[in-house]
């Protein structure tokens, strides 16, 4: 809903255009129409209804289940991820304003999630001194000529990468964030960042023989 506001209000001459400006300023302050109404309401309807909630949580899983992949190195573990990332979801609806498309919020969500379980376990695993398991990999060559870009591909190429490269491409050619963005997330310097994203998209070129997502201007879709 907009609340009109009547700004012309009887004003000194010598104060004239400073209360234009100062009203210009305001008037964005009583307007709460959020720039995806669609999306807020859905998101609302799902807070408020168990029913609701039920349908939008199916409706992304697939999504969210995708994008877990992308991060972490073999199918084990992901469907237990996924199901802390839906709860995290869940728990957030609440936070959500409307101010950015749902499914780019959700995957903020899933990332913030997955990468908390990720140090969770890498903390466990240091203070009961057991071997931390690596998640590097050899840069594997497929054998066929020319391979499709396809989520498999995908998926198999970003197993077989540095990690931290790896963080990053998803963060920034599949979430979507700017690299500021990614660098808060990994908590990373930005130069460091635009390092991995160069690195990670040469490995990925080798991996795919395709042009990387920075070149087609296009992003993978989780």
């Amino acid at each position: 809903m907009t609340v009109a506001v009547a700004w012309e209000l009887p004003c000194p001459r010598p104060f004239g255009a400073l209360w234009s400006s100062f009203a210009r300023l305001l008037a964005p302050l009583f307007q709460e129409a959020a720039p995806f109404p669609e999306d807020l309401a859905r998101v609302r309807s799902a807070a408020q209804s168990r029913a609701a909630a039920g349908v939008l949580m199916a409706e992304i899983l697939p999504r969210v289940r995708n994008l877990v992949r992308y991060l972490v190195r073999g199918d084990q573990g992901v469907d237990d991820l996924a199901q802390e990332a839906l709860v995290a979801i869940l728990r957030g609806l609440a936070t959500y304003r409307g101010d950015a498309p749902l499914l780019a919020w959700v995957d903020r969500v899933v990332v913030r999630s997955t990468f908390e379980r990720r140090r969770r376990e890498r903390l466990r695993n240091t203070r009961e001194g057991a071997e931390i398991p690596s998640d590097d990999g050899p840069l594997m060559r497929q054998s066929a000529p020319e391979i499709a870009l396809d989520r498999r591909a995908l998926v198999l190429a970003l197993e077989h990468m540095n990690p931290q490269q790896r963080d990053a491409l998803v963060l920034h050619h599949v979430v979507g964030m700017s690299v500021p963005e990614v660098a808060q997330s990994l908590e990373a310097p930005i130069e460091t960042v635009r390092s991995r994203l160069r690195l990670g998209m040469a490995q990925l070129r080798e991996r795919l023989a395709v042009a990387p997502p920075s070149e087609t201007g296009e992003a993978v879709a989780p």
